[in-house]
Order: structure tokens, then C-alpha cells, then sequence
């Protein structure tokens, strides 16, 4: 069977020169005469694998020597927790912007820990963009202001950062990392889940300005506490090996994309192939306001839910697979990750002209 286009939302397509280079090395990586998922994390090829992709995050992100950067378990969600537990302190607090569902997930679970407050929020229009604010209106005693640059299910992104002052910015980037410019200076702290653009599910990915560790809660647990873990290089504990050097692949084939400037062009031209269609159209009708879509998660309707149905059966039936929308959203979403080829986007360009020809 020949391989679809997969609009997942994640796990999501990877690169095709990614998975052929890991079949190739399946059972035997190098002259080790074992497969990377059988090798000890402390052996010296591993290190070697798990050096060079580091050295790629660091390279490909512009990443300066100022912040550690950490593979660890437990997916964005962890994370969620051991941003409060990492950097509120006793009587600390924090602010978020509620942009979306994992924002609000995110934003209820610090509650845990230490006072929160919403500094801006979408939630009563949908998420149907980003909230609007101004730089009055974040505590300039907060310990964080939170945001997540782009929401996967509601399709919106911020097309401009806040400016936070003295107050690290901690950012969750789970579902457009590497897929744009980011200067990381501006930010206390990056974090993604790699299920999208890094690599395969299994291991989330943390950047953290030095200066902002040594001052975990007590009650930290020490697989969340950033410090320990960079003490240790990520390994305090077995880390999820596999998936980092699949990460490492991926990065390899981003390389020689242009890196991260280079896919950044490839996806404004994506994107723009969709929203150019969608804006013409009278008969899909998108989600997202104009100034906050995403480049990643492009998110629209048909004139109703059985039309909507009709469109994901359909198309899947001609190798456009997984378009059906969040199921608290509904309708249709389109992702469109870096290893998302432009052809994949032209195939489902073509056959959304189709199906409105055939049912408008």
C-alpha cells in the first residue's frame, strides 16, 4: 500500500527520509550489531547520539550557551506541573494567557501549586483567537507569564509575542517548534511535546535559561526538577532513548531543509494555500479570525456536521487521512507539521475544489 497524506494532529506524519534511515538501522546501528532501542543509555554510541542531537536542537534553535536544554518523559502534560514547581517559589504567582484548551489545562494545574491569574483570555469566544493584552496587564512581580504559542485543536496562533519585561516568558510550543524564527532570548523557558514537529511521541523537550534553575519547590519531584536533571544531562533516569534519536534523524532532515528558516518559507506557502482557498470559498467556512491563524492547524466547516462527515470519508478515501476535526471543536483541521510535503497540501487543495463542485 503506498503511504497517505496524514493531516494528523499528533502523533503526526514525520519525514519519510527520517523513518527510512531508522528501518535501515533497525537491528544494527553503526557497527554496534544492535539496535539503538536495545542499547544502554550510558554506553558511549549512545552518548554520541544523543550529543549530536542536542548539538542539532542547539544549532538549528540558535540556542546560546545560557540555557540547558533537556529530553525528559512525561510529555508537555508533565510539564504543566514542573513549570510551577520549578519557578514559583513560596508565595510566588504566576500569570497566563488562556488561548486555548492546553493553555487552560495548563493554567489549572499551577493552581496546584502557587497563585495563578488569568491576564487575558479567549475562552467565552471559543478560542477563536488570541486574546488581546497589554503589558500593564501582567504582574511585574510574577515569577512567569505562560503562554502557548500555537493551540493545536482551535487552529490560532500568536502572530506577536508579549513583552514581559523583567518577568521570564515561558512559552509551550508543543505544536509549532522548529516550525518558525524564534530569538530564544526572549524567553524564560521553551517547552514541547515532540509528537508533532520534533519526532515520535515519547519524549518532550525542555529549554530553560540557566539563571532560572536552583529554585524547585521542595516538594518537586526529582524527574520534573530541571536542575537535577541537568545536573545529570537528562539522565537521571533512563530517558526515553529511542525517540531521541529519532528526533535526532528528523533535525538532520530539517538541516537540509534550510533549517528552521527555510521550513518557515515552505509553511507560510502551506498555509497560505489553504487560507487562500478557504477565503474564497462560500462554502467552507473557517474557524479561526484572520489574525490569529495558524500555520500548523489550519481549522474549518462545511454548511453543516453531515456535510463535515461526508468531506473526512471522502477524502481519507483518497489517501487524505485524519482531517477530522478535535472533538471539541468538531468539523475539519488540517495539520500541516514540517514534514507535511507542499504536495500533500496541494492533493487536498484539489480535492476540497472537488467536493464543493459535488455538493455545494
Amino acid at each position: 500500500m503506498d503511504r497517505v497524506f496524514n493531516f494528523a494532529a499528533g502523533p503526526s506524519t514525520m519525514p519519510e527520509e527520517a523513518l527510512r534511515t531508522a528501518a535501515q538501522e533497525m537491528l544494527c546501528y553503526g557497527s554496534s550489531g544492535m539496535s539503538v532501542m536495545e542499547m544502554s543509555h550510558r554506553s558511549k554510541m549512545y552518548s554520541e547520539i544523543f550529543d549530536e542531537t542536542v548539538a542539532l536542537t542547539r544549532e538549528l534553535m540558535h540556542i546560546p550557551d545560557s540555557y540547558a536544554v533537556l529530553w525528559l518523559q512525561g510529555g508537555a502534560t508533565g510539564q504543566f506541573a514542573a513549570i510551577p514547581l520549578n519557578l514559583m517559589g513560596e508565595n510566588g504567582s504566576a500569570d497566563y494567557i488562556d488561548s486555548g484548551n492546553f493553555a487552560h489545562i495548563a493554567m489549572n494545574e499551577a493552581k496546584k501549586y502557587g497563585r495563578v491569574r488569568c491576564a487575558a483570555s479567549s475562552r467565552e469566544e471559543n478560542y477563536r483567537r488570541i486574546p488581546e493584552w497589554k503589558q500593564a496587564d501582567f504582574d511585574p512581580n510574577a515569577k512567569y507569564v505562560y503562554i502557548t504559542t500555537n493551540n493545536t485543536i482551535f487552529g490560532t496562533r500568536y502572530a506577536s509575542l508579549p513583552e514581559t519585561g523583567n518577568v521570564p516568558l515561558v512559552a509551550d510550543m508543543s505544536s509549532n517548534i522548529l516550525s518558525e524564527v524564534y530569538d530564544v532570548n526572549r524567553f524564560g523557558v521553551i517547552y514541547a511535546g515532540a509528537q508533532k514537529n520534533i519526532g515520535p511521541a515519547g519524549v518532550t523537550l525542555v529549554i530553560v535559561r540557566k539563571d532560572l534553575l536552583g529554585h524547585a519547590s521542595p516538594i518537586c519531584p526529582k524527574v520534573l526538577d530541571w536542575t537535577e536533571m541537568t545536573e545529570k544531562d537528562s539522565m537521571l533516569n533512563t530517558p526515553p532513548t529511542y525517540a531521541i534519536y529519532m528526533a535526532g534523524l528528523c533535525m538532520k532532515w530539517l538541516k537540509k531543509q534550510g533549517g528552521v528558516e527555510g521550513i518557515e518559507k515552505i509553511n507560510i506557502e502551506k498555509s497560505k494555500l489553504l487560507y487562500d482557498l478557504l477565503d474564497e470559498s462560500a462554502f467552507y467556512i473557517p474557524k479561526a479570525e484572520p489574525t490569529s491563524r495558524s500555520r500548523m492547524n489550519v481549522t474549518f466547516t462545511t454548511p453543516d456536521p453531515d456535510t463535515d462527515a461526508l468531506f473526512v470519508k471522502e477524502a481519507a478515501a483518497k489517501g487524505l487521512v485524519n482531517l477530522k476535526g478535535h472533538r471539541m471543536t468538531g468539523g475539519i483541521r488540517a495539520s500541516i507539521y514540517n514534514a507535511m510535503p507542499v504536495e500533500g497540501v496541494q492533493a487536498l487543495v484539489r480535492f476540497m475544489k472537488e467536493f464543493e463542485t459535488e455538493h455545494k
